[in-house]
């Protein structure tokens, strides 16, 4: 590796008149809506009437972009930015319209004069660009407001992309949080054979929106200590408000090169043909300390500006009514000499221009921060290669993730060599018997190895951390970049990553609407060891909330399916991995339940989303059912069949319908869901005037508010999960809640009109085994044998 060399005094001063550029057109967006160039004095009417957006943090991000493009320029490196400080989106936008890739994806914002001033008119207006990193800024993969993901994010972007660098810029403020913190020890699980490099720049302006960062306080050598402790060999560059600019550009070319040549390094030895198996490496990091608003307003009203908290969002209010301000906005802005930046005609100079890379290599430019432009078709199996045979209807039972673990293994085995399709998971990819994956790769794991390691390889596309927040970031690092994966979870523990679920669905809601954004694969959940049997770890394990919050989303793009036994998961698996641009929920049981449905009937339910299941059901000569008996998820499909058999025996002489819902969103009417049903469609399956009792997976109040408003709704009773949970029997766990086969006989018959006092005996019968399981349970410890032992006995 050549022995960098130091900036000449030439160099320098194009890095400097590139940050100027930076810093120039960031400031002008929060400020400017005409006279862009400084043509003439400032006015009022070239203000814009709201001042919204963030300047303190863009220095920084600007002083990033240009030394990643000396970076790209000098090495040929292909390279991409997670903006973790994506307030910052002034700066990231300005790179972009600077390097040309926005005014190639925005004709209408051309680089010359006309584009500048449309460039800074539509920042943060309504109907124009907002002010945090977010679809329409190139170059970004996350929303600007996902504070605490930067660097999951990256090392998902750098996984299986072993020609690719990731800089992750880190702000001080959310170096403060949960996720961000786990994130550092995601350099246990970065191959350098297989995949890129994750370049951290921590950046450190002492300051977020009112008190002072942690991080920036600590001595240098604690910091030092720290970050070593995670593994990373930090670089330390520092600027204050009197740093000379040339000389933070030599400091910082410095430590870039070093990092790089440290990483080249650290590849080219893992890479190495016949090379000895390498210990984990120490990647490098730089830690950046520059001066929050570096380079603006230096104080204002007598208080202190620069460098502290006041410079975060605009540092110059009310510039329109207060003259002496707009002047001082004008010094301020005049001070970066635009017209050494840009022509007569507002083109930037070559000087600005001269370490810019060019094509693909771009910041805003480069594929992977499009990844749709990347993504390829899965090589799914076949189904039939691993669908369970079905005789009839509940003949034999089969665990629903065991089998779906076989067809996980035949996609890792059929993408082995391309590599872009991973499984990750906190530490549960065993206990969600999907353990099948191991015939076809390993966990991923650059930490320690003993002997009593099992399925831990260097190499392995499976990974789990016991951070759910870690999994989900690199899970949608790795989506958005163009490749698929799945994440599977306990579901109760799936709550913990609520909040950047949201912000994704946000981010994929609004890349639809980018023009020049590409489809993405759909991030897939599988969540399993569901509340229904979660009765030995107790009421802590027992929560199926994320449906909730999910399907509180832009209906666009979330999905949520239910599938009630092994051969309609294969088919909503099989579905969900094939689609773009959603959220797919899937809700699926690890322990044995009964199969229903082969394979081709399974697909069939599927297509339609709910359906009629006529074997189970009592009707006949095509008139409609006494009663409807509904059912979403496999354990409520289990209790709601052992009811209908139950009224069978019973009560022969009730009609009887039995629905099951696979897709939920198919109870919302159309104009709410591209899932959902028309009320004429939703009336054939579930009647006008009937009662219909529903068995739901989740809390009961989610299925009326998704369908209130159809006919049917007054007469709809919905039993589901009611908070009610302990350490208890699996049964025990469905009466608790009042959904049980028993409750669900007796609701039948207190809601079907003129049923109640000639089926009072059959009412009393089901009241008295719910209370005979109470004593079963409290003197054996275990369910009934009328429990245990049933089976659906068919006709």
């Amino acid at each position: 590796m050549p022995e960098q060399q130091p900036l000449t005094d030439r160099e320098a001063a194009a890095l400097d008149a590139q940050w100027r550029a930076l810093n120039y057109l960031s400031a002008c967006q929060l400020y400017l809506r005409d006279n862009p160039l400084l043509r003439e004095p400032l006015r009022p009417e070239h203000i814009k009437h709201r001042l919204l957006g963030h300047w303190g943090t863009c220095p920084g991000l600007t002083l990033v972009y240009a030394h990643l493009n000396r970076i790209v320029r000098t090495r040929g490196q292909r390279t991409m930015a997670v903006w973790g400080p994506g307030h910052g989106a002034a700066a990231v936008l300005a790179g972009a319209w600077l390097e040309g890739s926005y005014p190639e994806l925005r004709p209408d914002v051309p680089r010359d004069e006309e584009g500048l001033r449309r460039l800074c008119a539509e920042f943060s207006q309504p109907g124009g660009v907002p002010s945090h990193t977010a679809p329409s800024v190139p170059g970004s993969i996350q929303e600007g407001g996902e504070l605490g993901y930067a660097l999951s994010h990256a090392y998902g972007a750098a996984f299986d992309k072993p020609d690719l660098l990731v800089c992750a810029v880190v702000g001080d403020g959310e170096a403060e949080t949960g996720p961000l913190a786990a994130s550092w020890h995601a350099n246990k699980f970065l191959d350098p054979v297989h995949d890129g490099a994750v370049l951290p720049v921590l950046h450190l302006n002492g300051y977020k929106i009112a008190n002072p960062t942690v991080l920036a306080r600590l001595p240098e050598d604690e910091l030092a200590s720290l970050l070593r402790g995670y593994g990373h060999e930090p670089l330390f560059v520092t600027a204050h408000e009197d740093t000379p600019p040339q000389e933070a550009h030599r400091a910082l070319a410095a430590a870039f090169d070093t990092a790089l040549d440290r990483i080249a390094k650290i590849q080219h030895a893992a890479r190495a043909d016949g090379g000895p198996q390498q210990d984990r490496p120490r990647w490098p990091m730089l830690v950046l300390r520059t001066p929050k608003g570096w380079s603006g307003p230096r104080e204002l009203d007598g208080e202190p500006v620069e460098g502290t908290w006041r410079a975060h969002q605009v540092p110059l209010p009310g510039v329109r009514d207060h003259p002496e301000r707009l002047r001082e906005l004008e010094r301020w802005l005049r001070s970066y000499r635009p017209e050494e930046l840009f022509d007569e005609g507002g083109v930037p100079r070559s000087e600005v221009l001269a370490w810019m890379p060019e094509g693909d290599l771009r910041l805003g430019a480069v594929p992977e921060a499009n990844g749709g432009r990347l993504l390829r078709r899965l090589p799914l199996p076949r189904l039939e290669t691993y669908a369970v045979p079905v005789e009839r209807p509940g003949a034999d039972a089969h665990e629903p993730t065991r089998v779906l673990g076989g067809f996980l293994e035949g996609l890792m085995a059929a993408t082995a060599e391309r590599r872009d399709f991973r499984l990750f998971g906190p530490d549960e990819t065993d206990s969600n018997h999907l353990s099948a994956v191991w015939g076809a790769t390993d966990r991923g794991w650059q930490a320690g190895l003993l002997p009593t390691d099992e399925h831990l390889g260097r190499h392995g596309r499976v990974l789990e951390v016991l951070s759910e927040h870690l999994c989900q970031g690199w899970l949608e690092g790795y989506v958005l970049t163009g490749r698929s994966g799945m994440f599977a979870s306990y579901e109760a523990f799936t709550n913990l990553v609520a909040s950047m679920a949201s912000q994704y669905v946000k981010w994929v809601h609004s890349a639809r609407e980018v023009s020049w954004r590409r489809p993405v694969a759909s991030l897939n959940y599988l969540l399993t060891s569901h509340a229904w049997r979660q009765d030995h770890n107790g009421f802590s394990h027992q929560d199926p909330g994320f449906i909730d919050h999910i399907l509180n989303k832009s209906p666009e793009v979330v999905r949520v399916y239910l599938p009630p036994d092994t051969n309609t998961l294969l088919c909503v698996a099989d579905h969900a991995l094939r689609t773009r641009d959603t959220v797919n929920v899937v809700v699926a049981g690890k322990h044995a339940c009964f199969d229903w449905l082969g394979l081709d009937e399974a697909r069939a339910h599927c297509a339609r989303g709910l359906g009629v299941w006529e074997w189970a059901g009592t009707e006949s000569g095509g008139e409609e059912p006494d009663v409807v008996l509904a059912c979403a998820g496999d354990v409520p499909t289990h209790e709601t069949l052992a009811a209908a058999a139950l009224l069978r025996d019973w009560l022969p002489e009730l009609s009887v319908r039995v629905v099951n819902v696979v897709d939920v969103a198919r109870l919302m009417r159309r104009r709410d869901h591209p899932h959902g049903l028309s009320d004429a469609e939703f009336d054939t399956v579930c009647t006008r005037d009937r009662p219909v009792i529903f068995a739901y997976h989740g809390y009961p109040w989610l299925v009326h508010r998704l369908t209130y408003g159809r006919t049917v709704h007054p007469k709809l009773t919905v039993r589901g999960y009611r908070e009610s949970g302990s350490t208890t029997t699996p049964f025990d766990m469905v009466v608790r809640n009042g959904m049980d086969r028993y409750h669900l006989v007796m609701d039948v018959i207190d809601r079907t009109e003129g049923l109640g006092s000639r089926a009072a005996g059959v009412r009393q019968a089901a009241a008295d085994m719910r209370h005979r399981h109470h004593r079963y349970v409290a003197e054996h410890g275990t369910d009934m044998p009328e429990v245990t032992d049933w089976r659906w006995p068919g006709r």
